[in-house]
């Protein structure tokens, strides 16, 4: 069980199926989009906020066609997308909203935790995240027919109505007693792990060299941090930097490389410049 299965579970819920267009950033981790992958349907890229590093609203706006059924916001690094515009865009268009929270635990847009605006949302419990379970994912939802959903499709299709029959193709996406027990444990202690990431994120803002911008948390957001991130002025100080701190052994990583730069989505030439420099320049 993990946050990729959690997210083909909740397309699965939605209906999401090959001919189905799915938005989503181009700038995010590659299980958002390979997830969709896996029911058929298309994943439509778009291009990220200058600012706050989220998938563009106007860029989504662009991108809907009589196809798209659904937005995936991913809330990237512990910053939320601007789910006010989105949800009321999705509305306008008759279209799901999913929210991928797996690097969001705790954040806030407007004052309300991040995964309670979609139809549907998912989160991560793998090792490097906010709370951790070693392993694992969770699909969260306010919509009875969505959660009876999920549980027919992750516990192999078994029919509610007779025991050990049947209905549908279904897949084995439990998680151990274990593995959730670890996980209402790291809950009890979810407020101090992510007050000790935003006091780390304030450090390096006050701290940090100015020719380097620490990722900056905005207006009316709740930032987790879970990771905190930069920009360099360039490509080339960004590695630069990196070399300098692995001499001090400082461990580092890039922002991830947006999607659509990927060889098994780049069949069709795009350009998403501010994802593309993001990703250059992100650390």
């Amino acid at each position: 069980c993990n946050e990729t299965v959690a997210l083909h579970l909740a397309l699965l819920a939605l209906g999401i199926s090959e001919g189905d267009e799915v938005i989503v950033p181009t700038l995010t981790y590659i299980a958002s989009v390979n997830a969709i992958k896996y029911t058929g349907a298309t994943p439509i890229f778009v291009d990220s906020d200058n600012e706050t590093w989220q998938m563009s609203v106007s860029d989504i706006e662009q991108k809907i066609t009589n196809k798209t059924k659904a937005i995936m916001c991913v809330h990237l690094y512990g910053h939320p997308c601007d789910m006010e515009q989105i949800v009321e865009l999705a509305k306008s268009r008759n279209l799901f909203v999913i929210e991928d929270c797996a690097e969001a635990f705790g954040s806030k847009y407007k004052g309300k935790y991040v995964g309670t605006f979609g139809d549907i949302s998912t989160f991560s419990f793998f090792g490097n995240k906010t709370i951790t379970t070693g392993e694992g994912g969770m699909v969260v939802t306010n919509d009875k027919t969505l959660y009876d959903r999920c549980l027919h499709f992750k516990g192999q299709g078994l029919a509610v109505h007779r025991q050990y029959w049947h209905d549908v193709i279904g897949y084995n996406y439990r998680m151990t007693n274990i593995c959730a027990a670890i996980g209402l444990a790291q809950l009890e202690q979810a407020d101090d792990f992510i007050s000790r990431k935003r006091e780390i994120a304030d450090i390096y803002k006050k701290n940090i060299n100015s020719l380097v911008q620490v990722h900056k948390e905005s207006k009316d957001v709740f930032h987790t941090y879970w990771m905190v991130s930069i920009l360099t002025r360039t490509a080339e100080e960004r590695e630069e930097l990196r070399n300098h701190l692995a001499d001090k052994l400082i461990e580092t990583r890039p922002v991830f490389y947006p999607v659509h730069t990927m060889p098994m989505y780049s069949e069709k030439y795009q350009k998403h410049p501010i994802a593309e420099d993001l990703g250059c320049r992100g650390n």
